[in-house]
């Protein structure tokens, strides 16, 4: 009888196994075809994008081409027919009962009548002239001389002239301008330099024999600086009035700060000012990603004295290469949310042509892989999907175990779709903790039986009230793994290589912690990071914006630096979950994967957010939607306790989202309040 019965077991435990294995192979099969789907309807999305840019472009084309025949730049004709526009597009607006929008280009009028318009920004929040005043006759305890680098060469004059202009109508007097002219050919342009420098002592200008490229010039400029600190200033763009003001102001809040840079906006071809950037505080996974630093750069001059200058090996990127390996040095990095420089678009710019300059993008990925380099990181840097975007395939020197934590009361269909997730993960190194709390389905439990049988999965027992905050801290009693990965049970794959994407990001130094993007079943955004103070505590953004979408500032498309990320999908390493106390027991539902951030980040760690981790989110399956009274009533005692616990820490902003953005909604507009 014991044979019978060993063998009748063998035979069930085959049969599991068996089972197992056919879920993991129709998981796999699943893959396989959403992929190819997915992979139909972006080559789809390709093509449709590419005609309908063809087809706006070439209509731009004709469009610009009859207006500068019948209205020529910088004629009356062409300024009445501006203001009649504008006319036009003020009473349509006063009609549909929306603000006025800027007049960008002649293709844009529909999208700007959505907007609310940057020129209310500018007229709102900019000092006016009162103000300017005011700033020229403030005192400092600490007035340092600036001196602000300019490379010129053919630059055509107007664009030289309203340069010069820009940094003589400085609000702090205390500069000096240092010119380098590569050897320009241009006629006029040099005379005028040398014009420029006999009636004006604050601006020294040095004429090369020879073109040395934007690396040499650039240098030729810095040997001529003495200033205590240096800014950067390209020969066609132009400051804000307010810029050095604001730069010595921040240098006097913070003596020892060694880098800093602004925001920024751009000049059109009418010169009216437009696309504005407004940064996060320093990010260093968002500057591996891209130069977001780029313009208004400021550092002290003692600090670029020892890097020494620009590197003609970056050329092109030789701005990024510096930045990289000043932040890598620099004691303080101090961002100014205002913007202070004006960068011009032109057809040789790549403000408005990233792709005039190809060989600068090349450069930027060598720059940033020698970063790596210096670092001593291992990884590979490719490009990311747009010019200047770039992406860092992090090695994996090693495989830490990751114990995946899950939640799960019944939904067994939602449950097997997160196992599936895992079981066609490209990482294998992990095991799984399921943390059973109140499943009354018989089917539920016969799911249990059959993941037992795997020897890195297990199945414990939660007996007490739901709480998110002690369930996940218990399941990390019994984990095995350095890394964690708090899970729901109600996401589901994209790509079979998530979870090593994961691993990647959260095994760099200084991680915290590392977050995925999600989608509804739509395919809309569900989570693409998290911004203290959205909503009055804390909210996702991009929410509801459709998959492909770039967002603001192409920020749905790059790796980057957030202060919370949602823990439907957060990766920790098991040291930083213990530092920081692991989660606050008294969120019992709400907020505390953002108490938790917040902890990691004032133990001064990083928290990432990656494109590279896509999953579906079938959000709160498993708990329901917070409609009854109880729920709401336990919602607002839990947002009070956030409150009052943090609340110091919310008054100072999130560091990763500009102040400059509204909290009232998700799709980073600008504040107008």
């Amino acid at each position: 009888m014991a044979s019978v019965s060993e063998a009748a077991q063998s035979s069930a435990d085959d049969s599991a196994h068996a089972l197992i294995a056919a879920q993991r192979r129709i998981a796999q099969l699943e893959h396989a075809l959403a992929k190819r789907s997915e992979q139909l309807h972006q080559t789809h999305h390709r093509l449709m994008t590419l005609n309908r840019r063809m087809t706006v472009a070439l209509h731009k084309r004709l469009l610009l081409k009859l207006r500068d025949k019948l209205m020529p730049p910088r004629t009356r004709r062409r300024a009445i027919a501006k203001r009649l526009l504008r006319v036009a597009i003020r009473s349509a607006c006063y009609l549909a009962g929306r603000p006025m929008p800027p007049l960008r280009d002649w293709q844009d009028f529909a999208a700007t009548i959505e907007k609310k318009p940057y020129h209310l920004w500018i007229d709102r929040f900019e000092p006016k002239r009162a103000e300017l005043d005011r700033q020229r006759h403030a005192t400092f305890a600490v007035s340092p001389l600036i001196s602000i680098v300019v490379p010129t060469y053919n630059t055509p004059l107007t664009y030289l002239e309203a340069m010069v202009d820009s940094v003589r109508q400085q609000t702090y007097s205390n500069w000096e301008l240092c010119l380098a002219d590569g050897g320009s050919t241009l006629p006029g342009l040099r005379e005028r330099l040398t014009e420029l420098a006999n009636h004006d002592p604050r601006i020294k200008v040095m004429l090369l024999e020879k073109n040395a490229g934007i690396v040499g010039n650039s240098n030729a400029a810095i040997g001529q600086a003495t200033g205590e600190f240096v800014a950067m200033l390209d020969h066609d763009d132009t400051l804000a009035p307010f810029a050095l003001y604001e730069i010595v102001s921040a240098i006097n809040q913070v003596p020892d700060a060694d880098v800093l840079y602004s925001d920024e906006d751009k000049l059109d071809s009418e010169g009216d000012r437009c696309e504005p950037l407004f940064k996060p505080d320093w990010s260093p996974e968002t500057l591996r990603s891209l130069n977001y630093i780029c313009h208004l750069f400021v550092l002290k001059r003692s600090l670029l004295l020892q890097l020494g200058g620009f590197r003609s090996a970056f050329n092109g990127a030789q701005d990024y290469d510096l930045i990289l390996r000043a932040t890598e040095k620099a004691k303080r990095i101090i961002h100014i949310p205002k913007v202070l420089y004006h960068w011009r678009m032109h057809s040789n710019s790549t403000a408005q042509n990233p792709e005039s300059k190809q060989y600068a993008f090349e450069a930027g990925k060598r720059a940033l892989a020698d970063h790596l380099h210096r670092l001593k990181v291992a990884g590979t840097v490719l490009d990311g999907p747009l010019p200047g975007l770039y992406h860092i395939d992090y090695a994996l020197v090693q495989r830490p175990l990751v114990t995946v934590i899950i939640p799960n009361k019944d939904q067994v269909h939602f449950l097997r779709g997160a196992m599936a997730s895992l079981f066609e993960a490209t990482y294998a190194n992990y095991e799984v903790i399921i943390v059973e709390n109140g499943s009354k389905d018989p089917a539920t439990w016969d799911y249990y039986a059959t993941l037992e049988r795997e020897p890195h999965i297990r199945i414990l027992k939660w007996d007490k009230p739901f709480n998110y905050a002690a369930v996940n801290n218990f399941a990390v009693t019994h984990a095995r793994g350095e890394l964690l990965l708090f899970l729901n049970n109600d996401v589901r794959s994209i790509s079979p290589t998530w979870l090593e994407n994961l691993v990647k990001q959260a095994i760099q130094p200084g991680i915290g912690a590392v977050g995925a993007k999600l989608y509804f079943e739509d395919d809309t955004i569900q989570h693409a990071g998290v911004v203290l103070g959205i909503g009055g505590l804390a909210g996702h953004t991009h929410v509801h914006f459709p998959r492909q979408a770039p967002g603001y500032a192409n920020r749905l498309w790059y790796a980057q630096n957030y202060g919370c990320v949602t823990a439907a999908c957060l990766m920790m390493p098991r040291q930083v979950f213990e530092k920081v106390g692991g989660f606050d027991e008294g969120y019992i539902l709400a907020f505390n994967d953002v108490d938790l951030c917040v902890q990691v980040i004032e133990h001064h760690f990083r928290i990432v957010w990656t494109p590279d981790v896509e999953l579906y989110h079938f959000e709160s399956k498993t708990r329901g939607p917070e409609d009854t009274e109880e729920k709401v009533a336990r919602f607002q005692r839990e947002f009070n306790l956030f409150h009052l616990k943090w609340g110091e820490f919310l008054a100072k902003g999130d560091p990763y989202f500009n102040p400059n953005l509204r909290l009232d909604r998700t799709d980073c507009l600008p504040r107008m309040e």
